[in-house]
């Protein structure tokens, strides 16, 4: 099907849309809006920030299966190449959620106003595709289901275009906007709901800066016991000045001039000594001066909880740690972005893909939908250590590893290096290696790798054979533990709200112990969840039957799943070994 056909189709859906719209949305409140954005830089500020992050997320072509989870859709679907061709590709989505993150935080609404490039000539886009443009309220008129948007300053007429009368080279209009809960034509935002509440802000901006300003315009006026005497001005002949004259002359000096003196050195009077004892300093400072900067902080935090997502992410995350930002990271995800990238996505799904396809003769094409991976905004903080881990299991490259951990091929270890190092750990390889160790087993494999609870790779002169990799039954039993706690770990995450509807139908084709490795489990969830309870019922027992510490076996074991749950690693028998090596299990052992 050709770029222009597509047009066709959907403008034929908007038409429908519109003429159903007999009331414009109230837009008074979306321009004052705007102009908070700009004058308040906590405004800009969650503005940017979600648009940013919703800038890195990804947009695929779904279907929604019979029980609600989204499946993608294949490749060679034609749904999947119209959702590809949204905005131009990768880049184009990209800039698109990425304006939108800032129009739906501030006005709760934007349009997307897509041409054929045949008509348009824009050298970014190629010649039979269309231009997409994010624009807002302001440049956008709707007026008795009519448009006319303004583009670069020129206004651009978007007509309804009725069935009969397709004009497949007219311009095409989409509103995306979040819905009033009590009026759904018109718009809601956050900053909708904080109006007054930065009005009352820009005032005790100007109250803060009117009080250093007054600090400026002069230090209080120094009383001199002598003989009355006004201070004069140079060219008035000695004349005294009006004392009130001379105040607003050293004002306005010192607004105009705030490096001068006049900024900082008081007004000399004179009086008659019998008036006051010695010097003496007034000042016109007021209670109100301390007062501005508490209200206007306290006008900052009722702001940042009412932005919909943690009010940390405004106010600074001070000393939270790394786990700590984790979890503010993906609560911001699932509060502030991921709902407004289902409405960037509900708009396109219904004024774009769902009527294209119903036009092709697309079947169930009600069922397709256009929809978000938020993935990539989940990627784990500290990508060097977990790149080090899967390292270690024969996951990733070399290279990928150095680009992870900051250093480039150019470090790289040559041949000789590498030949130097081998010869260097085979000695000690061998004489290390168990009496009993399975004789099946490369000479050069190290079995007893340590991910993540411990990354020594050499076993511990105090470490008991019984203790370690020669007691079999106590690794099987330990291995077996593991793997049913992470089992049952992963069947409770399913159903928990770290994992979105839209990824439970993924997350059931993948085996429940390894679950963790795609959802982003952060080291709270793990009680809020009890992902773990029960699970370590049979450790006494099994702690009893080889000799070992059960309280010690049941803190190493937890340990060690707690781990892999938050840093998205599977387990592997290899490991089981590593948990193993605990100081008072060995020295019960």
């Amino acid at each position: 099907m050709s770029p222009i056909e597509l047009s066709a189709a959907a403008s034929r859906y908007v038409e429908r849309r519109l003429t159903r719209q007999t009331v414009t949305p109230d837009q008074g409140w979306q321009i004052r809006a705007w102009e908070l954005y700009r004058l308040v830089p906590e405004v800009r500020f969650a503005a940017t920030y979600i648009a940013n992050a919703m800038a890195g997320a990804l947009l695929f072509a779904g279907r929604r299966a019979d029980d609600g989870t989204i499946e993608k859709a294949p490749d060679d679907h034609y749904a999947t190449e119209v959702v590809t061709d949204i905005a131009g590709g990768p880049d184009g989505q990209s800039e698109l959620l990425k304006a939108f993150g800032k129009h739906l935080t501030v006005a709760g609404e934007g349009w997307i106003v897509i041409r054929p490039n045949n008509q348009v000539k824009n050298p970014e886009v190629p010649p039979d595709g269309h231009e997409w443009r994010v624009l807002s309220v302001r440049e956008v008129q709707q007026q008795n289901g009519k448009l006319q948007a303004t583009i670069e300053g020129e206004p651009v007429p978007i007509p309804a275009g009725s069935p009969e009368a397709l004009d497949p080279n007219a311009p095409l209009g989409l509103r995306v906007w979040e819905a009033d809960p009590e009026y759904a034509i018109e718009a809601d935002s956050p900053v909708r709901s904080s109006l007054d509440l930065l009005e009352e802000l820009l005032l005790l901006n100007a109250a803060v800066k009117a009080i250093a300003r007054s600090r400026l315009t002069g230090r209080g006026i120094l009383l001199v016991p002598k003989g009355t005497k006004f201070p004069t001005i140079p060219g008035n002949n000695g004349a005294e000045d009006d004392l009130i004259e001379t105040l607003m002359t050293i004002a306005e000096t010192a607004i105009r001039e705030p490096e001068s003196a006049a900024a900082t050195v008081p007004i000399i009077l004179e009086v008659p000594p019998e008036s006051i004892p010695d010097f003496k300093l007034i000042t016109f400072e007021s209670n109100f001066d301390e007062l501005a900067l508490k209200l206007r902080d306290e006008a900052i935090r009722r702001f940042a909880t009412g932005l919909e997502m943690p009010a940390e992410i405004l106010l600074g995350l001070g000393d939270i740690n790394h786990w700590g930002l984790w979890g503010l990271t993906a609560e911001a995800i699932r509060l502030a972005i991921e709902p407004r990238l289902a409405t960037v996505c509900r708009a396109l799904t219904q004024q774009w893909l769902r009527p294209i396809l119903e036009a092709e003769g697309i079947p169930d094409w009600d069922r397709w939908l256009v929809w978000y991976d938020s993935s990539p905004l989940r990627v784990r903080a500290n990508r060097s250590e977990t790149a080090l881990q899967v390292h270690e299991r024969g996951v990733i490259s070399d290279e990928a590893l150095r680009r992870e951990t900051g250093f480039d091929d150019d470090d790289a270890p040559d041949a000789d290096e590498i030949a130097r190092r081998r010869a260097q750990n085979q000695p000690a390889q061998e004489d290390d290696e168990p009496a009993d160790q399975d004789q099946d087993q490369e000479p050069e494999e190290d079995t007893t790798t340590d991910v993540p609870v411990d990354e020594t790779q050499d076993t511990p002169d105090t470490m008991p054979a019984s203790a370690h990799v020669t007691d079999a039954g106590l690794l099987a039993a330990a291995d077996g533990v593991i793997w049913a706690a992470l089992t049952a770990a992963g069947r409770k995450l399913e159903r928990t709200p770290a994992c979105p509807r839209s990824e439970r139908g993924r997350a059931r084709q993948i085996q429940a112990a390894d679950l963790h490795t795609i959802i982003f489990v952060q080291p709270p969830e793990i009680d809020q969840y009890r992902l773990f309870e029960g699970a370590w019922a049979r450790v006494p027992e099994i702690a009893t039957r080889y000799g070992v510490s059960g309280e010690c076996l049941t803190a190493a074991l937890e340990e060690y799943c707690r781990d892999l749950l938050c840093n998205g690693v599977s387990h592997a028998f290899d490991q089981t070994a590593g948990v193993l090596r605990a100081p008072c299990i060995t020295a019960a052992a």
